[in-house]
């Protein structure tokens, strides 16, 4: 059952259809279920589930979806292709699988592009109308709406535009609710995108729509250029998935919609939602959220440079041309060699450290950042352990200096390679905490595992929190320099406690020294977010 929204203006998704032919996405039944929930909690008006009858997979979606779909806004579709060549739409086995579909609209795949139907269906131009004629008014006589998309419309009417704009006029007569031009290749541009939709509109009076690939880069923008020209009806897939590069892309387009062109395309407070349904779609397909997507990416309000974040201090708005919180993105600041004092004091509130505008302390942050950024540490990915820099600088005008939570006075890891191809790892660390000499020892199925179990080993009685975390990515960087194995390392890690994850990054000249810094760093920071505070300073652990 479906809300009653306002028909002026379609957002119609073909993330199950079209998007699921990127490559590597393999949606299973239950994949597209959970992505039509996502869709429809946005606010979509149409999802497009599929090709009843083409194949198993699509056929076992619309049996499951009548049952266990309760969409709240979103009309489901079913897409199909004209009847066959000298037949009757009445008797086409996949005339019928779209009825036997349940969807109360369907959509309709049709030839504009004249060499298509001539040496693709092998058939005579004036048959292709027919078959378009006959399968619409057949399925508007079966009570079912109909959207005919016009396959290679703008190759088809560069090529005979006399030809594809007949076509438009023969679904529109025949009783399609809306004709979408398609630009299936990807190679339009903007502008002949919106002088050819204008020119169409004015020639056969049809609601037209507009279908565009990304093969240029401009498939969002061939879609809002059609909308200029008068199209009320965009079809998009999230996060552009689709064939070859992809397809215009639903979040940007909604976006550019709502906030743009002030036209409301969604159920009120749906827009705050985008980024979290563009990363929950990107779980569902396996693939990770795109970092610079427009919008919903995570730096698509990341600010690095130190003259950015001397203006955004004044005004956020001078260098972002939207509030992010807008579409449920946050801004970021990004500390590196580039930064300066802004940046530092922006990421410090960022990360609930206020410096409080002590200008010496600032000058010692940027200074000591930029040594260690040419040593190769990076603090864009790595915001824990630069939070654990800024309490460290914070608490050197203190009594007593910088406190922590342990200290380690050595470690060692030992890997040994057996006489049958097996290898053993065993570390041995030995630590001071709360006064307390600790000296553990641990096995693990690589030096990295075994150290990490030896530290956890020599804290967990102590600091019994330390056995929620749990390291779930670690990423290994050969920096420039010297060439080969005599190179410096980068390692970034990232551990999580159940609920929220946070980032560390070691650099040393050997890869095992470079985990153990991001290690330390990553149980210290752990430990602050659990509530506890490091009482002693180093000295007195001893």
């Amino acid at each position: 059952m479906t809300a009653e929204l306002d028909d002026s203006f379609h957002v119609f998704d073909t993330t199950l259809r079209d998007g699921a032919q990127r490559e590597g996405i393999n949606l299973t039944v239950a994949d597209k279920l959970t992505i039509a929930r996502h869709l429809d909690d946005f606010g979509v008006g149409f999802i497009e589930g599929g090709w009843p009858g083409a194949n198993p997979r699509d056929t076992e979606f619309f049996a499951r979806a009548a049952t266990e779909l309760e969409l709240k806004h979103a009309t489901l579709v079913a897409f199909g292709a004209t009847r066959r060549p000298n037949a009757s739409a009445a008797e086409d086995p996949q005339v019928k699988a779209l009825l036997e579909s349940g969807a109360p609209v369907i959509t309709l795949v049709a030839k504009s592009h004249d060499r298509h139907v001539e040496l693709a269906l092998r058939t005579t131009l004036e048959e292709n109308l027919e078959m378009v004629r006959d399968t619409v008014s057949h399925l508007v006589a079966q009570g079912r709406r109909v959207f005919v998309d016009c396959e290679h419309f703008f190759d088809g009417y560069k090529a005979n535009a006399a030809y594809a704009t007949a076509v438009v006029r023969a679904a529109h007569e025949a009783g399609a609710s809306v004709v979408v031009l398609c630009d299936t290749n990807g190679g339009m541009l903007p502008a002949q995108v919106q002088a050819v939709t204008g020119l169409v509109l004015a020639d056969t009076g049809a609601r037209l729509g507009i279908h565009a690939q990304d093969d240029t880069g401009c498939a969002v923008a061939n879609t809002l250029a059609a909308v200029d020209a008068g199209a009320t009806h965009v079809q998009c897939t999230a996060n552009g998935y689709g064939e070859r590069v992809g397809n215009s892309n639903l979040f940007p387009v909604v976006a550019a919609l709502e906030l743009k062109h002030g036209r409301s395309v969604l159920p009120p407070g749906a827009l705050g939602e985008m980024t979290r349904i563009s990363h929950a779609i990107a779980e569902v397909v396996n693939l990770p959220p795109s970092t610079h997507q427009p919008y919903v990416g995570v730096s698509a309000f990341a600010h690095k440079a130190g003259l950015h974040a001397s203006a955004i201090k004044v005004d956020p708005d001078l260098y972002q041309h939207i509030d992010p919180e807008l579409v449920g993105n946050t801004m970021r600041m990004l500390v590196s060699d580039m930064a300066g004092r802004a940046s530092i004091e922006l990421k410090g509130k960022e990360l609930g450290i206020d410096l409080g505008g002590d200008r010496e302390l600032v000058g010692r942050v940027v200074a000591r950042v930029k040594e260690r950024e040419l040593k190769g540490y990076t603090y864009e990915a790595a915001d824990a352990s630069f939070a654990l820099l800024l309490r460290e600088e914070l608490q050197r005008g203190e009594p007593g200096g910088p406190r922590r939570f342990f200290r380690t006075e050595s470690w060692r890891v030992i890997t040994e390679d057996r006489p049958d191809g097996s290898h053993a790892n065993e570390a041995t660390v030995k630590m001071w905490a709360k006064g307390e000499r600790i000296v553990a020892t641990a096995e693990g199925n690589g030096p990295v595992n075994a150290l990490d179990r030896a530290l956890l080993s020599a804290l967990g009685r102590i600091y019994p929190q330390l056995a929620a975390f749990a390291l779930v990515d670690y990423k290994v960087r050969i920096l420039e320099g010297r060439s080969g194995t005599d190179s410096t390392t980068r390692v970034l890690i990232t551990t999580t406690d159940g609920s929220v994850e946070w980032s560390t990054v070691g650099v040393a000249d050997n890869v095992i020294a470079a985990s153990w810094q991001a290690l330390d760093d990553a149980y210290a920071y752990g430990l602050l977010r659990a509530g506890l505070e490091p009482q002693e300073q180093p000295e007195q652990q001893e």
